[in-house]
């Protein structure tokens, strides 16, 4: 790799870990191809993205960055999973990590936020964004269809008693 690839390759991975709502850390030593493409499906299903990058270029492309505190993360054989959701590139790695043994979470970070392994379980357990919106928009709904049944049940309640009179002068 010249040295014009390996300035792309930092501007590429800060631009990466300026945009990444989660930046996950793991080590990837063992892992087939196959697996590594299983990981990188399920990441891409997602909306995430699985990358590989040395450590050194990673740790310039980090200088300056929120996300800083990751570099120390960087040693051996490490792959970033990341993602602008910044739940859903933690729940595929948490997910991964339990399938597969040897793709070990070593951490991460979130905006400034640094992430130990056990923060990175505790954002995976998180519900996504589009759960959280499916939760606030039955919220919203819930109320509406309160009302809709309280507005109707007067009227059942009237044709009821209504029916029940109707029943005893007819005996």
């Amino acid at each position: 790799m010249d040295r014009a690839q390996k300035e792309k390759m930092v501007d590429e991975l800060g631009q990466i870990f300026d945009s990444s709502g989660v930046v996950v850390v793991a080590r990837y030593e063992g892992l087939t191809v196959a697996e590594m493409q299983d990981l990188r499906a399920q990441m891409s299903a997602a909306g995430g993205s699985v990358r590989v990058a040395k450590n050194k270029l990673a740790k310039i492309a980090l200088e300056g960055k929120p996300c800083a505190s990751i570099g120390d993360y960087l040693l051996g054989m490490t792959v970033l999973t990341y993602s602008e959701d910044p739940v859903a590139a933690a729940k595929i790695a948490e997910a991964y990590a339990k399938d597969n043994k040897k793709f070990v979470i070593l951490g991460g970070a979130m905006g400034e936020t640094a992430l130990d392994v056990a923060g990175v379980k505790a954002v995976a357990a998180m519900p996504s964004r589009d759960e959280l919106i499916a939760s606030i928009v039955g919220c919203i709904g819930a109320p509406a269809s309160n009302i809709a049944g309280a507005i109707g049940a007067p009227a059942s309640n009237i044709a009821g008693i209504l029916s029940t009179i109707e029943d005893k002068a007819a005996a």
